[in-house]
């Protein structure tokens, strides 16, 4: 091979992963500013603004108090995800057309979004609908987007790979969260009420999310088909013949468990940490929008910096130290006094340094446990507990607040996923999962 050639595949690869990293860019505004700080509260005050004189919504005739509404629908997107994610992922793996299955998945999220600006009074329903579309929609998106990994980088390449992503997101999440902070705090100024801010905020993410996925769709390159997996069966079916397929390699069947307990519980913890400050700490949402943006800050020196730590101590080892930040920053949240907010950033500042980190390693790390030709498969299973969310999470802490009438109670109850997610990580021999997988294996892993 010519030292020309050489160059040109060199050149192509970096502007394919360039590419790459741009829909983290475009997505991760949906996950910060929608999931994690607006939605969450806005959608819980118009379930109950439509609940009745004891605290309860009914959609579809079921009693649900609408404290808990956020975290039910959170759940239900998951199981939506869980139906359609292993589908797609095996027709993406059969016909090797990857690419308009992330524009499809991509848009339908980026329209349901944008379609939050209608939610407003007590129009609790649509917005649990588009809560639901939207996330299942992410989660069917960042499978393929994932997918892409162990194709555009080699072995050498995709902790850092992986970690730049993540960067790249969470610059975008800083970035439009500065505009949504001066939206929200002036919108006086702007003549806009407080309602209207917040819907706005809301449907500009998926303008934003529609806008820069532009940019993967025209940089990433489908590579044909490599597998014959079928894709007729019901998404239930399917996805039980990917979980006999994975037993074939147990370690990374071994590796995926431990990894969706523990994701489970950082999900979880994005996704009802802006409730957790406005319900049972009393912070305002101004504090709320400064916390989340002081985590994207953060996250991106964070995530660099666990890039570096991986390439000294290996991937499972930096991840294991990050559970054990993960365990005492959740435990020192229990006991946050209500209205202080300079202990809620102290809070915000750990899970900053840790978030971004625990999350590029863990995907890369399960690259290179994917057989050859079966990336998209793989990765829908592994999606289950991404940023799409799993539903345990969601539903234990909305279960626990439901019984106990207590977020502090439901917030302490994850600190469980982090304790077993450790002790199942720990014991995966991850350079023997490698060459089970057939890949070859990186000198630090």
């Amino acid at each position: 091979m010519s030292a020309d050639t050489v160059r040109t595949e060199v050149f192509d690869r970096k502007r394919e992963q360039r590419g790459w990293y741009f829909y983290d860019w475009a997505c991760s505004v949906y996950s910060t500013s929608v999931l994690t700080v607006f939605l969450g509260p806005y959608l819980t005050s118009v379930a109950k603004s439509a609940a009745d004189a004891d605290g309860f919504v009914h959609p579809l005739g079921v009693p649900v108090r609408a404290g808990s509404f956020f975290a039910y629908s959170v759940s239900l997107s998951v199981i939506v995800a869980v139906l359609v994610m292993p589908l797609v992922g095996a027709a993406a793996d059969r016909t090797g057309r990857k690419k308009p299955l992330l524009g499809a998945a991509a848009y339908t999220g980026a329209a349901a979004t944008t379609g939050m600006f209608f939610l407003d009074g007590d129009r609790y329903l649509l917005g649990g609908v588009l809560l639901v579309v939207a996330n299942a929609a992410q989660s069917v998106a960042s499978m393929l987007y994932n997918s892409y990994l162990p194709q555009i980088a080699p072995p050498e390449e995709r902790d850092a790979v992986s970690s730049r992503g993540w960067a790249f997101g969470y610059a975008a999440g800083s970035l439009v969260l500065i505009v949504n902070l001066v939206l929200y705090m002036g919108h006086d100024s702007f003549g806009v009420s407080e309602t209207m801010a917040v819907r706005i905020c809301l449907a500009t993410a998926g303008l934003w999310w529609g806008a820069f996925t532009l940019v993967p769709l025209n940089r990433l390159r489908d590579r044909g088909a490599k597998g014959t997996t079928p894709t007729t069966a019901p998404g239930l079916r399917q996805l039980a013949a990917t979980v006999r397929d994975m037993r074939r390699h147990p370690l990374t069947l071994a590796f995926l468990l431990a990894y969706l307990i523990y994701n489970d519980g950082i999900q979880t913890v994005i996704s009802q940490a802006s409730v957790y400050g406005s319900e049972e700490l009393g912070l305002g949402q101004s504090t709320l929008i400064g916390a989340v943006l002081l985590v994207q800050v953060l996250a991106v020196a964070g995530v660099l910096g666990m890039g570096r730590l991986a390439r000294t101590y290996g991937a499972k080892r930096t991840i294991l130290g990050s559970l054990v930040a993960w365990t005492v920053t959740l435990a020192a949240g229990y006991f946050l006094p209500a209205g202080a907010p300079v202990w809620f950033f102290v809070l915000a500042s750990g899970i900053g340094l840790v978030l971004g980190g625990s999350q590029a390693l863990s995907r890369s790390l399960f690259s290179h446990l994917v057989p050859p030709g079966k990336e998209a498969e793989y990765f829908s299973a592994y999606e289950m507990s991404d940023r799409g969310m799993s539903w345990l999470g969601p539903l234990l802490f909305g279960i626990t607040y439901q019984l106990t009438g207590s977020y502090r109670d439901a917030i302490i109850s994850l600190v469980a996923f982090f304790v077993i997610g450790f002790a199942l990580l720990a014991r995966v021999p991850v350079r023997r999962a490698i060459l089970d997988a057939g890949n070859p294996v990186p000198e630090r892993i």
